[in-house]
């Protein structure tokens, strides 16, 4: 991304700008209701497993996005519930995301909205994410009326984004669709929906007891193989025995 200041004296400047955002903070900015709580954690649990299918995409939560506005010293500034980046490049970003320093722009935004704990002004970032950062998808979710929505910017404002045949939402860049189940926001990646970490400890508890029922029918079997050995080594003994008996009489 083009810059006309050096590197470091960007990287100074947006430090202190993210040290006096993080001092300004409320105390309800630090406070979440369940809801978003858990659709966060849902959010990233299935994400991270994108991560590892596409080196590509990284996943951030909460994490302060700051950028140059005209006209003005300060960085911009919002934080996302979480962010998705697109980059094949690494991604450095500890206490902020700072855009002149990075080697790519926020490419999907996600918030959920609770009516219990609003926590920051939602209509404020939807324009700075519409208007001034110009992010391509922004996911908008309010829990407590399960109400969906996922916007796509198109060059000059956000659009809502209609569901497909199967009735979900479609990112193609990221070969991700998405939709309510059971109540929270779940994602499907390549057609498949993506597996919480119970469902996946549940689908491990059952294989680790097919395993061992099957451990325990194959021993039983060598056990009961082992037994008709013997018992046929021990009937050819007999035969022997009663073939040397015959022959001692004659």
């Amino acid at each position: 991304m083009p810059r006309t200041k050096p590197r470091a004296l960007i990287e100074v400047t947006y430090t202190a700008a993210a040290q006096d955002y993080l001092r300004s903070l409320p105390p309800e900015h630090f406070m979440e209701a369940t809801a978003q709580a858990t659709q966060r954690k849902i959010t990233l649990e299935s994400l991270d497993l994108v991560c590892v299918r596409r080196p590509d995409v990284h996943v951030f939560n909460e994490l302060l996005v700051q950028y140059p506005r005209r006209g003005e010293r300060r960085p911009g500034q919002v934080v996302p519930d979480n962010m998705v980046v697109i980059s094949d490049k690494p991604i450095e970003a500890d206490g902020s995301f700072d855009l002149p320093l990075q080697p790519a722009k926020p490419f999907w935004v996600l918030e959920y909205v609770s009516r219990h704990n609003k926590r920051k002004d939602y209509n404020d970032n939807f324009d700075k994410y519409e208007k001034e950062l110009k992010v391509p998808y922004f996911l908008l979710f309010y829990p407590d009326d399960q109400e969906l929505t996922l916007y796509h910017y198109s060059g000059k404002k956000y659009s809502a984004i209609p569901p497909n045949e199967q009735g979900r939402l479609v990112i193609r860049e990221l070969e991700l669709e998405l939709a309510l189940h059971e109540r929270w926001v779940r994602f499907w990646f390549r057609g498949n929906l993506l597996p919480l970490p119970g469902d996946l400890q549940r689908e491990l508890d059952e294989a680790r007891q097919q395993l061992q029922r099957l451990e325990s029918l194959v021993e039983t079997e060598r056990h009961a193989r082992l037994e008709a050995e013997r018992e046929l080594e021990r009937l050819r003994a007999q035969l022997r025995q009663s073939r040397k008996g015959s022959g001692n009489g004659k």
